[in-house]
């Protein structure tokens, strides 16, 4: 018999696994990983730092209403204030031109001393003065009351001699009233007055003056207006200041004013 033919089976090939190619090394052949440093790191520093942005919020105008009503306000304010200056400067004028108000007037006429003597040790002075003024009242349609608590001085050097006051009268219009009036005082440490007084004495001319503040209210028709005052200073030149001598005023300047 023929020899019979053995079939073997033949195996089958093992699939070969793809060979997988050598990546390229992170860190190149001959240098070390801390000559160019850790690859993670530098990864990270070539990122950009986070930066954390804040959001841009645009001032809050005011709203358009209340800016409109402050500046309709403040006009109203301006055409108010105007409106009463202008009624104010109308009334004045219209004051001025029907009244036509005019500046009291006043003058020293005469002065007469019959005290003036010093103590024994020189340190008072007595002195009583009798002053003549005339007052002039040269308004057609005004009156003058002049009211209690008036004050009259004379000084000499700026030392107060003597005081007084005015009597209480009302002066109508356009009058002149010649009034007498008697002033008194004492005036302690004079000896600088007592040495000025004889070089003044010496020349003839010795500076005095005479200052007056009286409360008056303005009469305007019927019609009493509030109180004022009224201020007068008058600078005197006067020859002497003896006792029971006649004194000549050689020199009077009043100047007027007045206040609330």
């Amino acid at each position: 018999m023929a020899e019979q033919q053995r079939i073997h089976p033949v195996p089958e090939p093992e699939h070969e696994l793809p060979v997988q190619k050598p990546s390229v090394p992170l860190v190149p052949k001959g240098s070390f990983s801390s000559e160019k440093g850790d690859p993670e790191k530098q990864q990270q520093q070539q990122e950009p730092p986070f930066r954390r942005t804040i959001p841009y919020y645009p001032p809050l105008k005011p709203p358009k209403r209340r800016c409109c009503s402050c500046k309709r306000c403040l006009c109203c304010t301006c055409c108010l204030l105007f409106l009463i200056i202008i009624i104010i400067a109308a009334l004045s004028a219209a004051f001025y031109f029907v009244f036509q108000p005019k500046i009291p007037k006043y003058s020293v006429d005469s002065m007469r001393i019959t005290q003036f003597n010093f103590n024994n040790d020189m340190s008072l002075l007595f002195a009583t003065f009798n002053v003549n003024i005339t007052a002039r009242n040269p308004n057609k349609k005004i009156g003058i009351y002049y009211e209690s608590g008036s004050q009259l001085s004379v000084w000499y050097t700026g030392v107060q001699l003597c005081e007084g006051s005015l009597p209480r009268f009302y002066q109508g219009h356009q009058n002149t009233t010649v009034l007498s009036l008697d002033l008194s005082g004492q005036t302690q440490n004079v000896t600088g007055l007592l040495q000025a007084l004889q070089v003044d004495q010496q020349r003839g001319s010795i500076p005095l003056n005479l200052r007056a503040k009286v409360p008056v209210k303005l009469k305007i028709g019927k019609l009493k207006l509030m109180k004022w005052n009224f201020l007068v200073k008058c600078k005197l030149d006067v020859d002497s200041l003896s006792a029971n001598n006649a004194i000549r005023i050689r020199n009077s300047d009043c100047q007027f004013g007045f206040r609330l």
